[in-house]
């Protein structure tokens, strides 16, 4: 009976660990918290009646332990340095050069994540099991929490794998997220208690706590982003890492992503800022580090802070006021955005008015309500977003908000993406889409339509001279309509007119690009046209050979195959045929080298090439049978390295792949 009773508790255990992870790291929970806390409870009842079964590493022990006397001290077996900082492109681009020339001109690969704006600490695992955690304190030696620690529900007590090395320090950012922190703030206005002020003060307070049973109550979360000192295991780069860290059960820090050059990383550190707003933590920065473990070490540490790492900042401001109404807008793909209209309040010199509210997980998410005071918050570039809900002021006249079930603009049922968060209206004819697709079928990154801007888009819209996309070059046979509209003057009209009619010579891509393709932004549209030359041979592959484009991959490709066989699709495809517009050329199959020597061939290009553009590159490939890439792998035939070539090379050199010159290139396909 004994051993079937062990058997049981760790059974209950390991299941806990394993709703515990889909929660945290995974993010993809199948019961619900409630359910979670009885599974819980029901394990706590049999270890209290069997104690000889007790072990440290039970999610029983997250609820917090007996208080504690109080804090020592640990030294770090490797210093727990801070970062430098930069809020500029310049001194950022200063960074790389100093790495580079540091590394002798080895160009290293450059990781891209968020500065979680929390509390640093150090969780030591010895054999798979959490024994120590610590702060940042002075760099050299740090505070024990691991009392409070033990409490924070995303830390496993447990490794979740199955050869655990004998050390593994993990490092990152404890937070309390700002869902949570919005409640936390209301229980102490109904309890008469003075709200926290902030999140990462209250976080750092929750885990000097002398009583652990506290500090679970305020759920505390952590990130893992660095690693400490290790034994037993080893690590080539930072990703290869954080994908172990996260395969063991600890959540890391989300959407980091590798690149070969500071540019690429700059402009990733940008979309990572724009999507800041979803987030449900609190961000100050992106951080950029070197990949490469052992370029790390070359580079090593100043007295302060590593050589290897950049926090790229900026300032941040807050304000609070007051959301007077949520409305919901349609965007070019259907999406359906709720947006805050909030009583307009002064943020770093700019009236805010309005804040995205981004979909309607957020809403759920902030438990964001009409009526409700909130905190908005302005960084940097970054537009003012709803940071978190001031619960503790409500008043009881704040009105939950109930996401519509139909398109605002045609009343068309809306469905939600599958697995995802966006709801999405389904009507491709649907007005309010229709007004979003002109304008970017006319921006410059599509066909470039010289006249045709937002305004004067609507107004051709509201007034019914377009229904459909299409409709833009039947204008021409209705001027005398146009000339009565507000505005329009003789010369503004053949303005229009005039651009409308070149837009028609655009090169492929940019028709592609216009159509609005779900997934389909102007690089796909240039990688589609560049494979396949013109829309018929497009519509000829299925939606499998058209995934096996590089770069395309089978969700793009999903998209592009749906889009142009549905009947909305194909009918604004003929339309569009039948007024003039290019649809691109076949590939011409030229006379290949005299040995043949690219026929079915793989290559791809790398560096800054002297003679020619890589797209000319390309299509020189092309024409003498090979298939231009844009990475490198066992398959590739030839690298053609220019200069100031990157990662491509060194992974070239490491698969064993042959490495060209541009003028041997050019030399092998006969160009002088």
């Amino acid at each position: 009976m004994s051993e079937k009773i062990r058997k049981e508790i760790e059974s209950r255990r390991d299941e806990l660990r394993r709703h515990n992870r889909l929660y945290y790291v995974e993010a993809r929970p199948e019961i619900t918290d409630l359910e979670f806390d009885q599974r819980l409870k029901q394990l706590e009842r049999l270890e209290q009646e069997h104690p000889e079964y007790d072990s440290p590493d039970s999610p029983t022990h997250q609820v917090g332990g007996d208080a504690i006397e109080g804090f020592t001290s640990a030294p770090h077996r490797e210093p727990m340095l801070s970062i430098d900082n930069v809020y500029d492109e310049a001194k950022l681009n200063d960074f790389a050069e100093r790495v580079e020339k540091l590394l002798d001109g080895e160009k290293p690969d450059y990781t891209v994540e968020y500065k979680i704006d929390g509390v640093a600490v150090a969780l030591i695992y010895e054999n798979g099991s959490l024994t120590q955690a610590l702060t940042r304190g002075d760099g050299r030696m740090g505070d024990d929490i691991t009392a409070n620690v033990r409490t924070i529900r995303s830390v496993p007590l447990k490794l979740v794998v199955d050869d655990p090395p004998p050390r593994l320090e993990v490092r990152g950012e404890a937070y309390i997220a700002n869902s949570e922190f919005s409640k936390l703030r209301a229980k102490q206005e109904e309890r008469g208690e003075q709200p926290y002020a902030n999140p990462r003060n209250t976080t750092a307070g929750s885990l000097k706590l002398l009583d652990p049973k506290i500090c679970a109550e305020r759920k505390v979360s952590f990130l893992a982003h660095g690693i400490g000192a290790t034994d037993g295991i080893e690590f080539e780069s930072h990703l290869q890492y954080l994908e172990y860290v996260q395969a063991a059960g600890i959540p890391a820090t989300p959407n980091v992503k590798a690149f070969d050059n500071i540019n690429d990383a700059r402009e990733y550190a940008h979309e990572l800022g724009d999507a800041i707003p979803e987030l449900d933590f609190e961000v100050d920065g992106i951080v950029i580090k070197v990949n490469s473990i052992a370029q790390r070490q070359e580079l090593g540490n100043t007295t302060k802070s590593p050589r290897w790492v950049i926090a790229y900042k900026w300032e941040k401001y807050e304000a609070v006021t007051r959301v007077k109404e949520i409305e919901v807008t349609v965007g070019k793909s259907g999406t359906l955005t709720p947006l805050a209209h909030l009583e307009p309040v002064e943020i770093a010199g700019t009236t805010v008015s309005r804040s995205t509210l981004h979909n309607k997980e957020q809403i759920d998410r902030l438990d964001v309500r009409e009526g409700d005071w909130v905190v908005v918050e302005k960084a940097g570039k970054i537009i003012p977003h709803v940071l978190r809900v001031e619960e503790h002021r409500r008043d009881g006249s704040e009105v939950p908000y109930e996401f519509p079930k139909e398109c605002p603009a045609c009343h068309t049922n809306a469905v939600q993406d599958e697995g995802g968060v966006y709801i999405r209206c389904p009507n491709p004819n649907c007005p309010a889409q229709l007004k979003q697709t002109l304008t970017f079928f006319a921006s410059r990154g599509a066909m470039d339509i010289e006249g045709l801007g937002e305004k004067i888009s609507a107004q051709l819209l509201d007034e019914g001279f377009v229904t459909t996309l299409p409709d833009i070059y039947r204008l021409k046979d209705k001027q005398n309509e146009l000339l009565e509209l507000e505005r329009m003057a003789q010369k503004k009209l053949d303005n229009l007119l005039d651009g409308i009619e070149k837009s028609k010579g655009q090169r492929f891509w940019r028709l592609l690009t216009g159509l609005n393709i779900r997934h389909v932004g102007a690089r796909n549209a240039q990688i589609l046209s560049e494979t396949f030359g013109e829309m018929d041979a497009i519509l000829k592959q299925s939606a499998e050979e058209i995934a096996d484009v590089d770069e395309i991959g089978p969700i793009i490709a999903d998209s592009v195959h749906h889009f142009l066989h549905s009947d909305y699709g194909a009918q604004l495809i003929e339309d569009l045929r039948s007024l003039g517009l290019n649809f691109g050329e076949p590939l011409i199959a030229k006379p290949q080298t005299e040995a043949g020597i690219l026929d079915g061939k793989t290559l791809v290009v790398t560096g800054t090439l002297k003679r020619f553009t890589r797209d000319e590159i390309h299509e020189m490939i092309r024409t003498h049978g090979g298939k231009p890439t844009g990475s490198v792998s066992k398959k590739t035939a030839y690298l053609v390295v220019g200069e100031d070539a990157g990662s491509k090379l060194s992974k070239a050199e490491s698969l064993g792949v042959a490495t060209i010159t541009e003028e041997e290139f050019l030399e092998m396909v006969g160009v002088a």
